[in-house]
């Protein structure tokens, strides 16, 4: 038996909608970074873009689990001394709450070319609204996959 290598060729990508309002951010971003990979499908190639073009909604309504909205995201702005934080509820409540969901699907992929590209065929909105419609997203229920990706309040 030879093993399969997907030529661009034998690629089929689909559009999928995400509701993440009260789903749990890990988790949330675990999904995410299956389905933009493309290991989710039988024909799973490592060295190919073969996932699906994700589309995240209500990304300003993820729930975190413990303490993790008092938790920091550092970056630095490249000049001395130019080291940044902000905690990730400071974030969720100011004019980006999208860059939360981002990162963590960002921070879930290998650091290479690949996932840079990856990372192209992912949208995400802080509220409901996208103007993806024309490509018919198939609607993709994260809350009933399992009962730990929920969380209330």
């Amino acid at each position: 038996m030879k093993s399969f290598s997907a030529t661009p060729a034998d690629i089929d990508k689909k559009w999928i909608l995400i509701d993440a309002e009260g789903i749990v951010l890990g988790r949330l971003a675990s999904i995410i970074a299956m389905r933009l990979r493309g290991k989710h499908k039988p024909t799973f190639t490592p060295h190919m873009d073969m996932g699906d073009n994700v589309i995240v909604i209500n990304a300003d309504k993820v729930q975190m689990t413990g303490r993790k909205r008092e938790e920091h995201v550092y970056w630095h702005t490249g000049h001395p001394g130019g080291i940044k934080s902000r905690t990730k509820q400071q974030i969720l409540e100011g004019a980006h709450p999208e860059r939360v969901v981002m990162q963590a699907v960002k921070r879930m992929l290998p650091g290479n070319r690949l996932s840079r590209k990856v990372m192209t065929n992912l949208r995400v909105y802080a509220g409901t609204d996208h103007p993806h419609e024309a490509q018919q997203p198939e609607v993709l229920d994260v809350k009933a996959m399992n009962k730990k990706n929920t969380r209330s309040a």
